[in-house]
């Protein structure tokens, strides 16, 4: 029963939530008006809304906001037994390491470890999940 009650929870939320969430992003992706925060941030990081990015320009972006990621999850990862909530966890190894941090930024995801007994909550909220929000907003960023 609990498992027939989730099920129509989650189709009555997806039914309730779709059109705004929907209309909501059309109107960002389609839209040439900028909200008064973004206009803040396209001006505090030197941004022109009006114009298009070259290819060169965008392809370094991503190349170097994706370093710096993977450069983040990993040294998370390898200075885990130095955090708050490490839950006594041992750093993880150089190559798996390695390995999970370009796999989270390229969004692929693919794990060689149990994650509740190799990695300590700040590793898992901070850098894994983050970085499945953040490789997708990457990959919908134009």
């Amino acid at each position: 029963m609990a498992g027939v009650l989730f099920i129509g929870s989650l189709i009555l939320a997806l039914a309730l939530c779709y059109r705004p969430l929907g209309d909501y992003m059309y109107r960002v992706y389609t839209g040439t008006r900028h909200s008064a925060a973004e206009r803040l941030i396209y001006r505090l990081i030197g941004v022109k809304a009006g114009t298009e990015q070259r290819w060169a320009v965008y392809a370094r972006g991503v190349l170097a906001f994706s370093v710096v990621s993977i450069l983040f999850l990993y040294g998370l990862q390898r200075l885990q037994n130095h955090l708050l909530l490490s839950l006594g966890m041992k750093p993880v190894e150089p190559a798996l390491a390695w390995n999970t941090a370009v796999s989270f930024v390229t969004n692929t995801n693919w794990q060689a470890y149990s994650g509740e007994n190799t990695m300590g909550h700040v590793v898992q909220t901070a850098g894994l999940a983050v970085q499945n929000f953040v490789s997708a907003a990457v990959g919908m960023a134009r």
